[in-house]
């Protein structure tokens, strides 16, 4: 199945991208070839542009205070393991601790790295990289794998607390959602949201195997799912079939 998920607001859009960031971040830092550290590098520069909204710090330390004040309300309830809710609050508490302890905004000292600023201002240029651009950057790619993932790490741990901060946030939210199985009558669903709740995320799951892509457009009332297949030529074009796919409202 593919997942596809769609935010309903600016700040969930902002934590997706931050959680693919920091996904792709740690696969290209796994790997030895300098080819792949460099698009590591260039995936730094993409978090650093995401991390440096001013109000992103404080979002997340709301959002961790406000599942913590949560979770407590949960207390006495029989069918709730005190074990486990102990440990999960723990969890918040830590990643709260852990961000409130950066001062400023987060990763602000790599500004003052000019190897970084320097590869950085020629990254958006293409083929902007190149040994008689940068020579010191070249030099660094002939460094050894163990060497220029040491700098990585020490690069990239600055952002260390928002990214288990933003991936502990995003786990709740998922879970928070029931999946059910829905049907795309002639290519398309349009549902109502129930009042009283706002929901924050939506994610589908489709069968590979259809050959459908969805376009998805939400707002606090409604929900709107249009059902695409794609063309030999590559153009999308709306499909007048049942699609049935699986889909889960997270508040």
């Amino acid at each position: 199945m593919i997942l596809y998920e769609y935010p309903f607001n600016e700040r969930i859009r902002t934590y997706l991208r931050l959680q693919q960031l920091f996904n792709r971040l740690g696969l290209l830092m796994a790997r030895t070839e300098a080819v792949d550290h460099h698009f590591a590098l260039t995936t730094l520069f993409e978090i650093i542009e995401v991390a440096s909204r001013s109000e992103l710090k404080s979002d997340v330390l709301k959002d961790l205070d406000r599942q913590k004040q949560l979770y407590n309300g949960y207390r006495g309830n029989p069918v709730i393991s005190e074990k486990a809710l102990d440990g999960l609050i723990a969890q918040l508490d830590e990643h709260f601790e852990a961000l409130n302890q950066v001062s400023g905004k987060i990763g602000q000292g790599l500004n003052d790295n000019d190897f970084l600023m320097a590869l950085r201002s020629r990254a958006v240029i293409p083929g902007g990289t190149c040994e008689f651009d940068l020579p010191a950057y070249h030099a660094w790619q002939h460094h050894s794998a163990a060497s220029r993932a040491q700098d990585l790490s020490q690069w990239v741990t600055p952002f260390g607390p928002l990214a288990q901060a933003v991936k502990l946030l995003l786990k709740m939210l998922r879970e928070s959602g029931s999946s059910q199985k829905v049907m795309a009558t002639a290519g398309q669903l349009q549902q109502n949201l129930p009042q009283g709740r706002t929901f924050q995320l939506l994610r589908l799951k489709i069968d590979p195997s259809l050959g459908i892509t969805p376009e998805i457009s939400c707002n606090r009332l409604l929900v709107v799912i249009r059902m695409m297949q794609q063309q030999a030529d590559g153009k999308l074009l709306a499909s007048t079939d049942d699609v049935p796919f699986e889909m889960s409202l997270c508040a």
